[in-house]
């Protein structure tokens, strides 16, 4: 587990090439907010986490937990679970809006520009 890294994933580079190109300018990773956020967007007072279905327990295909060292698993996940919603909580009685992308949402091509389409609308609200 070690070699997995946790920032600068394929989906989060992605989300963030998909902001730049449309004007929005963020900070990445910033260590003054909970949880780190993947994009933190000062201006808007928005933060966006891109989340692994795997790593943070979505509902979907890509976050089946493995069969073997179940209890391991079930346990490991449920915690970042927990720390996602304190981190969430939190962030949002600071006064920020918190936006989570999933993995999977970034998947295809017609769901993917769903989803950042979605986003930007999301963050002008």
């Amino acid at each position: 587990m070690s070699k997995i890294s946790g920032k600068e994933t394929k989906p989060e580079i992605l989300v963030r090439k998909f902001l730049f190109a449309n004007g929005f300018r963020f900070r990445k990773n910033d260590k003054r907010y909970p949880g780190k956020p993947d994009i933190v967007m000062p201006k808007y007072k928005t933060v966006i986490f891109v989340h692994g279905c795997f790593w943070h327990g979505h509902d979907c295909p890509a976050g089946k937990l493995p069969e073997t060292r179940k209890e391991f698993w079930e346990k490991k996940i449920s915690e970042n679970v927990a720390r996602d919603k304190r981190n969430k909580k939190e962030l949002e009685r600071l006064g920020w809006r918190v936006i989570t992308i999933w993995q999977c949402e970034l998947k295809n091509r017609k769901l993917r520009t769903q989803t950042l389409t979605e986003l930007i609308s999301n963050i002008h609200k």
